[in-house]
């Protein structure tokens, strides 16, 4: 009887929780909402103000959440695949794992974000705001980053295959082992820029400024650095090349 009983207790146990937690995927958007493990696929929350929720391994994929205010959201583990995010506040964002691929993240501010080991294959990050942001061994193949500023990121041992980043702003970011092969940075700032052992097979860098950066033992085989100034900046070999190093290492 005893165990009968204590079954009954568990299973009783059981069925709150999974109410408590339909219940909860039915909250409206708020503040602090938890909208863990939710589906919200499609959902228009265009302009909605999520900032501080808890959304952690929920599918957004192909959701409106341009304009919306997600600053300090938890969307670890989270499916964005396709969703738009256009102009969202994602500041201080945990996006741990999370898959973004096909997303829209035109003028998105991401500023001190967490993106490590994220999918943003073919992603439009056009003209983000990435300051301090963290994105290690996050795959951002084919990737649009034009325009995007990502000063002090952490891109270290990230997949940038065929990404563009022509007119982005790097400075002190850390690609240390990135791969960057056929990547475009034309007229780029890759002021102490780490690149240490970073892959820039075919990599496009010309007209760029990389003055005191750091390419020790990077491939840059095929790499352009037509009138990228390389003053001060630490080759390949551990030469510190001269303050009037324009093209070439000299």
């Amino acid at each position: 009887m005893a165990t009968n009983h204590f079954t009954y207790l568990v299973i009783l146990f059981t069925f709150i929780q999974i109410n408590s937690a339909l219940a909860a995927c039915e909250d409206p958007p708020a503040r602090g909402v938890i909208w863990a493990d939710c589906d919200k696929r499609g959902a228009d929350l265009q302009g909605v103000d999520l900032s501080g929720a808890i959304l952690t391994r929920s599918d957004f994929s192909n959701a409106n959440l341009s304009n919306a205010k997600l600053s300090n959201t938890d969307l670890n583990f989270s499916n964005l695949d396709s969703a738009n995010l256009s102009n969202t506040r994602l500041d201080n964002a945990r996006l741990l794992n999370a898959k973004m691929n096909d997303s829209i993240l035109k003028n998105a501010y991401l500023n001190n974000a967490k993106l490590d080991r994220a999918t943003l294959e073919n992603a439009n990050l056009n003209g983000a705001q990435m300051e301090n942001t963290s994105l290690y061994q996050a795959n951002l193949v084919n990737a649009d980053l034009r325009n995007t500023k990502l000063k002090n990121a952490n891109l270290s041992q990230s997949l940038l295959n065929n990404a563009n980043l022509s007119g982005s702003d790097l400075t002190k970011a850390n690609l240390k082992q990135a791969i960057l092969e056929n990547s475009i940075l034309r007229n780029s700032i890759m002021i102490e820029i780490n690149l240490d052992k970073a892959n820039l097979l075919f990599a496009d860098l010309s007209n760029s400024d990389m003055t005191e950066a750091r390419l020790i033992e990077a491939n840059i085989n095929e790499t352009n650095f037509e009138n990228t100034k390389l003053s001060k900046a630490r080759w390949v070999d551990y030469r510190r090349c001269k303050k009037e190093s324009i093209g070439r290492c000299l």
